[in-house]
């Protein structure tokens, strides 16, 4: 019966070892993919376009805008009806996922005005973090958190009484700050922003998708 009873026992041991041991080794090899998994996360790269449209009733020379907004301009009519849309900038940039992205430039005048000016804008495009998730669809979405634009736009603010003297301009601030969430690769209109006495607005478009390389 002791003999038993210990052969018993030893059996009982020698299964829950070797249970704890196929554990450690499934535990050690799921968290070996989960590591793997996240690193291969860690080094994906986005590509971000942002699109600056100018709105306006003025006339323009170019209207021609690229062929991935031409169904996003349709929709916006409606809402925004103004006469010409035109393409002020394209900015494409790539950023590492959960990375931040933050650019300065200056650029042309961002809006129509009847006068030409050669007074150029101060320009700002920063986000804090930009990361990809998966939605409750299964569908992938980019989140960037802490989306600014900023620009300091001249403004002309005396007209021209001569040959002799120079108009004057001075510059406003307009900006825009949010948070927002879109699909992969589609363009979305972040917002619109109304510069100047003319009525025109600025519309922010943006778009971003994994990078192929």
């Amino acid at each position: 019966m002791n003999l038993r009873r210990s052969l018993s026992t030893g059996l009982f041991i020698f299964l829950f070892a070797v249970v704890a041991v196929c554990s450690q080794q499934v535990f050690a090899q799921s968290s070996s993919t989960v590591t793997q998994s996240d690193k291969q996360e860690d080094e994906t790269n986005l590509d971000t376009q942002l699109y600056l449209l100018v709105a306006t009733n003025q006339e323009v020379a170019d209207t021609k805008l690229p062929v991935a907004l031409e169904p996003l301009v349709k929709q916006l009519r409606p809402s925004l009806p103004f006469k010409n849309y035109r393409l002020a900038a394209t900015l494409i940039n790539r950023v590492k996922n959960n990375g931040r992205l933050n650019l300065k430039w200056v650029g042309g005048p961002l809006g129509v005005s009847t006068e030409p000016s050669i007074n150029p804008s101060f320009n700002e495009f920063k986000v804090n973090n930009v990361k990809v998730i998966t939605d409750s669809k299964g569908q992938s979405v980019v989140r960037m958190e802490g989306f600014g634009f900023g620009a300091r736009i001249p403004i002309q603010t005396s007209p021209v009484a001569s040959t002799v003297s120079a108009p004057v301009f001075n510059y406003e601030s307009t900006g825009l700050n949010t948070d927002i969430s879109m699909r992969e690769g589609e363009p979305v209109v972040v917002g619109t922003l109304h510069v100047g006495p003319s009525g025109d607005a600025i519309i922010l478009v943006m778009s971003a998708k994994r990078s192929k390389d």
